[in-house]
């Protein structure tokens, strides 16, 4: 893996971790997960937490840049989701 395909997968594990654990569009599951397996599960606590949630996140991340990195669609993908990250972050630090 080289160090552009390594700092894509860093990035799109980043947005989606937050994806999960934060962003509002992913709110239903979270509390769907909370309706499921209760509001003090490990379910519930992991897709909440983003250090716990990143480590999985990072495994597919990680299984597919492996596989893919190399190709343009990865690529792509990835570097929507590590600009949607950074996009994120700098207007957290503008506003």
């Amino acid at each position: 893996m080289n160090i552009a395909v390594f700092l894509l997968a860093l990035g799109a594990t980043c947005r989606i971790t937050r994806f999960i654990t934060k962003d509002t569009l992913a709110a239903g599951f979270r509390s769907w997960t909370a309706d499921r397996f209760g509001e003090e599960s490990k379910p519930s606590y992991l897709v909440n937490c983003g250090w716990c949630t990143s480590i999985w996140v990072a495994a597919g991340v990680v299984t597919l840049a492996y596989l893919i990195g190399g190709t343009v669609a990865f690529q792509a993908v990835a570097l929507i989701l590590t600009l949607s990250y950074l996009a994120g972050v700098a207007s957290e630090w503008v506003d």
